[in-house]
């Protein structure tokens, strides 16, 4: 059977390590990152980011986001005022920077950080690498978003972030497909992609990690493409499983079967088909357009050789190996498995409310 996400077959594979920022976000209310509502569940689950390093056999390191830096106050007054009238907690205990050298990776040894988008949660402080560094960013950037803070007091990026550094903005044209999306190949060989992921930002970008040939597996580095797994699953293409005892072993007892999830997804307008959210017409610059990247991204959701993880996804924490080791290897780790219903968790008032 053909793949539901073809990816062009590539020479090389490269290492991939999660680094937990430290960021953690909370007091975020659910209506304004998705919808509709649903009954106990008010607030978002407190959200990390997660930063990913791309080790290519060349010995080209790339990091793909930064989080959040630890002085989020010095971005322009445009993006903190903002902050501060939301009301969000926001915590961060060490810059990626601080992680990567106690860990024996030095600034200079990072070629390139990608910004999956230009979101301040993603920035993190590239100020702290040395000019050799690349900036990396999606298509848009330049024309939207150039000259940053100071020089221009309501940008949402700050100048130092790329100044007297080499600002690659990835240019798509008469790019190959990855499943549906346009692709850029970043080593030439296949080894990691860069996906054109419209929606929720201008040029959003996510990142397409091939982990291990013959059997090819990869990892998709999905951004803000989503902000929670609710807003993925289930899909046409990857329907709720039936056992969800076994999917979550730590339910509530009497656990809910099928039927409570997909009667929760009934109840509040939605098929058995679709995710249990939808993103909030706040959250991203084009809705239509978020929802479509999704649909999209649902393809290689559903594919077994693909783990896909968005930047805030809280379902890693305490299940897989963060940096210094290796992600490199998590289909045989069963991490898939482990964190693509563990959502569903999070439902249980809702759940039992409804039995």
């Amino acid at each position: 059977m053909a793949s539901l996400f073809p990816v062009p077959g590539g020479t090389q594979a490269v290492q991939v390590r999660i680094i937990d920022t430290t960021v953690r976000m909370s007091k975020i209310p659910i209506n304004f990152i998705m919808e509709p509502p649903m009954d106990g569940l008010s607030h978002m689950p407190p959200m990390p980011a997660w930063s990913f390093l791309i080790e290519h056999p060349s010995g080209k390191k790339l990091l793909f986001d930064l989080g959040v830096p630890k002085n989020w106050r010095a971005f322009s007054p445009f993006v903190v005022g903002r902050l501060e009238v939301a009301g969000w907690e926001i915590d961060v205990e060490e810059e990626v920077i601080d992680i990567l050298k106690k860990n024996g990776v030095a600034a200079g040894d990072i070629s390139g950080i990608i910004w999956s988008h230009w979101h301040w949660d993603h920035l993190g402080d590239p100020s702290e690498f040395p000019p050799s560094t690349d900036i990396i960013v999606g298509p848009g950037f330049k024309d939207n978003f150039l000259p940053g803070y100071p020089a221009n007091p309501d940008s949402a990026v700050r100048e130092s972030g790329f100044a007297g550094r080499n600002l690659k903005e990835i240019d798509f044209t008469n790019s190959p497909r990855t499943g549906q999306f346009r692709a850029f190949d970043f080593f030439g060989d296949g080894s990691f992609y860069l996906l054109d992921t419209p929606g929720h930002a201008i040029g959003h970008l996510s990142g397409l990690a091939r982990t291990t040939i013959n059997p090819d597996t990869f990892i998709f580095m999905g951004g803000d493409l989503c902000h929670h797994s609710g807003e993925m699953r289930p899909s046409k293409h990857l329907h709720l499983p039936s056992d969800i005892h076994s999917t979550i072993p730590s339910c509530l007892l009497p656990c809910p079967g099928a039927e409570s999830y997909q009667q929760l997804l009934t109840s509040r307008g939605l098929s058995v088909d679709e995710p249990f959210f939808k993103p909030a017409a706040m959250i991203g610059v084009e809705i239509g357009e978020t929802i479509r990247t999704i649909v999209k991204a649902q393809e290689a959701d559903a594919d077994s050789n693909v783990w896909f993880v968005f930047a805030h996804d809280p379902s890693l924490i305490d299940i897989v190996d963060l940096f210094p080791l290796r992600a490199d290897g998590w289909m045989e780790k069963g991490w898939r498995e482990k964190t693509l219903w563990s959502f569903l968790k999070s439902f249980d008032e809702a759940v039992y409310v409804k039995q």
